[in-house]
């Protein structure tokens, strides 16, 4: 109104075609919005869309995705916003004492910690990891195959969101034929109990399963993997990109532990070797 104003047409005729009242107008002349306060409400806008996308985000990770928008805000800041507007994890509250509260499982668990199948695509244990490099932290989201033990589907982000579970999740049902009815077996984490996830398991025809949270043996089988990984590649030296840290994780899966790294349980073949001679003995078979 103030640049219509400026070029000569009259307020009264601007609020008539806008049908709103003067008053206000005049109002805010007397007293403007800020800077300060126009700051504000475009972080508040910021946050408000990742919360929207992202509802079991807390307000770090809020602030992460509104400064990878170009809002720049302390987490301080993010918080206060947060707060003040109600806008919380959905999977948020007061933590027990070890400092954590487990979050609601979405479903039962159907392993109890027996981690065999008799042929591919029965059950798939799915997990997260981390490590930092000098850019920051890099996550790791697999899937694993335990009757070969090969990894079938992963994802690697510098975000630790929901959508990391759910591209391991699709890269896996991509790489593997008849799928439907496998159990994917997870902890309690929040990106495995969000909806996005849930609804992935559901559109792919596969039954999710969840352990108990701290419990690491209720999911063992990729516990050990991640042993693996830590010690072969992880911890090996200092990591000073995301991006050579990625190659190294996806060259070490790909090229050492899928197709040079024979194991014990698999009678002492590697996993592309285990799953080769099943499916030579399935088709002789039928």
């Amino acid at each position: 109104m103030n640049e219509l104003a400026a070029d000569g047409i009259p307020v009264s005729v601007t609020c008539r075609v806008l049908d709103i009242a003067r008053q206000p107008y005049y109002r805010w002349r007397a007293r403007p919005v800020t800077g300060t306060e126009l700051d504000q409400a475009y972080r508040a806008n910021a946050l408000f869309d990742a919360h929207r996308d992202d509802p079991e985000f807390g307000y770090r990770f809020l602030a992460d995705e509104a400064r990878d928008a170009g809002l720049s805000m302390a987490d301080r800041t993010a918080w206060r916003i947060c707060s003040s507007m109600g806008w919380l994890s959905a999977f948020g509250g007061k933590r027990g004492r070890n400092g954590r509260k487990a979050g609601p499982p979405v479903h039962d668990d159907l392993v109890r910690r027996d981690f065999t199948a008799t042929a591919p695509n029965r059950l798939w244990p799915a997990d997260i990891t981390e490590h930092p490099t000098t850019e920051g932290k890099l996550y790791l989201c697999a899937v694993k195959d335990v009757c070969s033990n090969r990894i079938v589907g992963y994802s690697i982000d510098s975000r630790m969101k929901s959508r990391l579970a759910v591209a391991a999740l699709t890269n896996a049902v991509a790489r593997r034929d008849e799928a439907v009815g496998c159990v994917v077996h997870t902890d309690r984490g929040s990106q495995f109990r969000s909806k996005k996830f849930v609804r992935a398991l559901a559109r792919h025809g596969l039954a999710g399963s969840m352990g108990r949270v701290g419990a690491a043996g209720d999911n063992a089988a990729m516990e050990s993997f991640f042993a693996l990984l830590q010690n072969n590649v992880l911890d090996r030296r200092t990591w000073h990109t995301r991006d050579e840290l990625r190659i190294a994780i996806v060259t070490w899966i790909e090229r050492t532990y899928h197709r040079r790294r024979r194991q014990a349980a698999l009678g002492r073949l590697t996993p592309i070797e285990y799953e080769a001679i099943m499916t030579t003995s399935a088709s002789q078979a039928a």
